[in-house]
């Protein structure tokens, strides 16, 4: 199983991990990360879906996105 983690504190909210995710399991958290923005994540639920394709992570302007296989 993989496991797709964000620094939630860097992430500013711009969404283009939720696109090229293609399980569509990431989504914007409820709380405002340090800088005002609603950070993406993937809730525990969730991850036991993800396919570890890293698709989240390159398309990510900002690197804040690792996923562990």
């Amino acid at each position: 199983m993989a496991k797709v983690i964000f620094r939630e504190d860097r992430c500013k909210g711009c969404g283009h991990c939720l696109v090229a995710c293609p399980k569509k399991i990431i989504s914007f958290s409820e709380r405002l990360n340090v800088k005002g923005y609603h950070p993406a994540t993937v809730t525990e639920d969730k991850m036991e879906d993800c396919i570890g394709c890293g698709s989240c992570g390159k398309v990510c302007p900002d690197l804040v996105i690792t996923v562990e296989r």
